[in-house]
């Protein structure tokens, strides 16, 4: 019912994925980025789309006083979930959770858009280890026909919400590294960073626009 991630107690519901350790790699990536707009400006803002437990973002704001953030999610169940945890883990004043099917409903702009998205073929899903399959809602794992259709979204409209020198970070599946980068890439971003997990496959992407 609850799993740790990166300092934090979090709870877990029907429709919320597992944070894994993994995931870790995302935050500690984001972290300098997020640390230098805060010295630069005394504040920053994150929205975490998709947003599940809340897990990155809460892990981000954190570890960073003058950050606040938005989690977005499609699920209310979700929404719901990563409420409670911002509140128990005493991060509930600078936290809140919007339901968006993306960037549908989201306004104003920010100095980081996080996603770990649903990145896993439609065709794989079904293959997937029990504990996976029977446990983690398949509308986080489901990435569409080739994996790489949520990357798309975000690529095609993060620029729009971003602050001037923004990033956007993504986890990504261990062999989409080179296509995930050539969909950002024809949405004018640059790759900042690739970073590899602790198993040592690809899993983490930033961006600059």
């Amino acid at each position: 019912g609850h799993r740790e991630f990166h300092g934090l107690d979090l709870l877990l519901s029907k429709e919320t994925l597992e944070p894994r350790p993994d995931t870790e790699v995302l935050v500690d990536t984001l972290l300098p980025a997020l640390k230098k707009a805060v010295a630069d400006k005394g504040s920053a803002r994150i929205l975490d789309l998709g947003t599940g437990t809340g897990a990155i973002c809460l892990a981000l704001l954190k570890e960073c006083p003058q950050a606040s953030g938005i989690g977005s999610d499609i699920s209310t169940d979700a929404l719901e979930t990563a409420a409670k945890n911002a509140a128990r883990n005493d991060l509930g004043s600078r936290f809140e959770t919007l339901r968006s099917n993306w960037f549908e409903k989201i306004s104003g702009s920010f100095d980081i858009i996080v996603s770990n998205p649903p990145y896993i073929r439609s065709d794989i899903v079904a293959t997937l280890d029990q504990e996976v399959r029977n446990h983690d809602p398949m509308a986080a794992l489901d990435g569409g026909q080739d994996g790489l259709a949520p990357y798309r979204l975000i690529a095609a409209d993060a620029g729009r919400f971003l602050v001037e020198n923004g990033i956007v970070g993504v986890e990504i599946g261990f062999d989409q590294r080179l296509d995930v980068s050539a969909i950002f890439a024809s949405n004018g971003f640059s790759l900042l960073d690739a970073v590899k997990d602790y198993g040592g496959n690809d899993r983490v992407l930033t961006f600059r626009r």
